[in-house]
């Protein structure tokens, strides 16, 4: 039969029809014809990387309802919206619904109207909720954002570790587990808890090669940022800046607004109603930025975002990867920004020990903080060491990162380590990194006066190096493991057992020259090296321009995100084939036939007026 596969819907149909793409990309019709066939199992994609159609797909193919465990109501209402764009019966079962709005979702689920009800791991584990899917037609069970399951992963959250109970209850329904972030403990864990040990992990390429990353020792976060701002964005789409704590956020969101930014800001401390208001804000504006905690992890459904910024080391590979790829997820070019400080690394490894964390946890945690320090510090090619923390291996070196494009030129720094920790024990190791400077640099300050460090050794061994790069050889000692700061009294630099060889000239210490760099240069990306990035956006073209105005409108009478109208992928795909009828239209990518339906007469004539 026509258009069927094994007797229900050919899933490359549905593909065309209903979500307007060509073809599967990766080993996304893989994942959807073996869920279609009844199976289950764990996939690891990149954000961006097509997750949602890999259940969304199997689950128009089924019959029966397709029900998505997901954990923010932001991200359920976005996903239920495009859905109902592109022709699909979905809805979202969650707190924040009147009497009216769930009766009318509990309604279309006893008639069996519903394709897909996306609802919280809470309220899906209700014996009520249970109850009523019993008598449900089931066609899956997608668990997004699976990593929330696990103990080991980076945004636990205990009320996924109830989701054990769709296994007992309905051990002949297809469960599909979602992440773009796992490593092998976690994938572990997810496996056991959601009963899929016998079932195939379909492992997508974590490799995204449109996002430009760099990293740079923190020297001035507000003028590093703003610098980075200004050269990542044209005055479209959205950016992010992640900050440490509460404060930082609310601060940075303050002195983005005083640059001339459509900036607000998102944290945990917030009241639920601002929360929400503030993900609205950044899911439907043009250019706003969002200053962040890591509270602001998940739930950013929006494509266009350009540049992402972190004014702080992150914890761990696994969630600085998950946060950099909230950037690009339209595959167009996008970039990211690590800022990072000796202090950075020092806080997060006391913060780590003083943690009522079992020994285990803390030892893994503790990895996960060096790889990440491994990261910010590397003189080679970051993506590469960034892949290999998810077990890929790039076979060359990425061509778009800092550390490919400006490769950091290595130095001896045996000596200068030597002169540094030699000042820091001859002062006592009771002083910060400034008055230590002070001694080396041989400054006779009143404080160095005061304590007689002038009369010391080591006072004035170091006038040839300028401050800014002893700051930069005392981050790298800390990254390195050789210095410790007391964090709990006044940041006093202290030496660590791994000093002693250095001072005894038995091990060799290798440091990157941050003078190679000028301070606060962000150069863009070579396009030669990074050719692997698609073509931006068509900026400047009439057409293009024509249509990003003619959705912005659309957008606003609907109260719709623009991005959910169409995106700028598609709308660059339109001004570029200039098609000349509903037909032509149907073969552009994105465009599906409930689109093709409600706005193909008017993407026509917007191209006809720029003729």
């Amino acid at each position: 039969m026509a258009g069927f596969f094994g007797g229900k819907p050919d899933p490359a149909k549905v593909l065309h029809d209903t979500f307007g793409f060509p073809a599967f990309r990766g080993r996304q019709e893989e994942i959807v014809r073996h869920v279609v066939d009844g199976g289950s199992g764990l996939v690891l994609m990149p954000t961006g990387g097509g997750k949602s159609l890999c259940y969304q797909v199997p689950a128009l193919c089924r019959p029966g309802l397709g029900v998505v465990a997901s954990p923010l109501i932001a991200l359920m209402e976005d996903q239920v919206n495009a859905l109902r764009q592109q022709g699909v019966h979905a809805a979202a079962l969650h707190s924040e619904l009147d009497e009216e709005k769930r009766a009318a979702v509990l309604r279309d689920l006893g008639r069996g109207t519903l394709k897909l009800l996306y609802v919280s791991p809470e309220r899906l584990t209700l014996e009520s909720t249970l109850e009523r899917l019993s008598r449900t037609d089931l066609a899956l069970f997608a668990v997004d954002e699976a990593h929330c399951l696990s103990q080991w992963g980076h945004h636990f959250r205990p009320e996924y570790r109830q989701l054990d109970v769709l296994q007992r209850l309905f051990p002949e329904v297809p469960r599909i587990a979602l992440t773009a972030t796992a490593d092998a403990r976690t994938v572990t864990d997810i496996r056991e808890r959601l009963g899929l040990t016998e079932d195939p992990v379909f492992r997508g390429g974590f490799d995204r090669p449109n996002i430009h990353i760099e990293a740079a020792p923190r020297d001035g976060a507000r003028r590093q940022i703003l610098d980075f701002a200004a050269k990542s964005s044209d005055g479209r789409g959205a950016g992010i800046v992640y900050c440490a704590s509460r404060k930082g956020a609310e601060q940075t969101a303050g002195w983005l607004r005083e640059a001339g930014y459509d900036a607000l800001c998102f944290h945990a401390g917030m009241e639920p109603a601002d929360k929400r208001a503030a993900h609205r804000r950044f899911a439907g504006g043009d250019a706003v930025v969002m200053a962040a905690t890591i509270a602001f992890g998940m739930g950013i459904d929006r494509p266009d975002v350009r540049w992402v910024a972190h004014a702080n080391l992150p914890g761990s590979p696994e969630s600085w990867y998950q946060e950099i790829g909230r950037a690009g997820r339209d595959g167009l070019p996008a970039r990211s920004l690590l800022l990072h400080g000796a202090e950075d690394i020092v806080w997060a490894r006391h913060r780590l020990e003083d943690s009522p964390a079992s020994d285990e946890q803390k030892r893994i945690e503790r990895e996960r903080l060096n790889r990440m320090v491994a990261i910010a510090e590397a003189a080679t090619c970051r993506r590469r060491i960034l892949l290999r923390c998810f077990g890929e291996d790039l076979p060359a070196d990425c061509g778009n990162c800092d550390a490919c494009l400006r490769p950091p030129t290595l130095r001896d720094g045996t000596v200068a380590a030597q002169k540094l920790l030699s000042a820091v024990l001859r002062t006592g190791s009771r002083f910060g990194l400034g008055h230590l400077i002070d001694v080396l640099r041989g400054e006779r300050t009143a404080k160095v006066v005061q304590f007689g460090h002038d009369q010391l050794p080591t006072f004035g061994v170091g006038r040839d190096v300028s401050e800014h790069n002893w700051r930069g050889v005392a981050r790298q000692l800390v990254a390195q493991g050789a210095l410790d700061v007391a964090v709990e009294n006044h940041g006093e630099y202290r030496p660590t057992e791994a000093s002693r060889a250095i001072l005894r000239g038995e091990e060799k210490v290798m440091l990157r020259e941050d003078a190679a760099t000028p301070r606060g240069s962000t150069r863009a990306p070579s396009r030669a090296k990074a050719g692997r990035a698609p073509v931006p956006a068509m900026s400047g073209d009439p057409a293009f321009d024509a249509l990003r105005a003619w959705r912005r409108e659309e957008a606003s009478r609907q109260s719709l995100p623009a991005y959910m109208i169409f995106s700028d992928r598609t709308l660059t795909e339109i001004a570029a084939s200039r098609p000349r009828d509903l037909d032509e239209l149907s073969a552009v990518p994105g465009v599906g036939a409930s689109k093709l339906d409600r706005y193909g007469d008017e993407v026509l004539r917007v191209l006809r007026n720029c003729e």
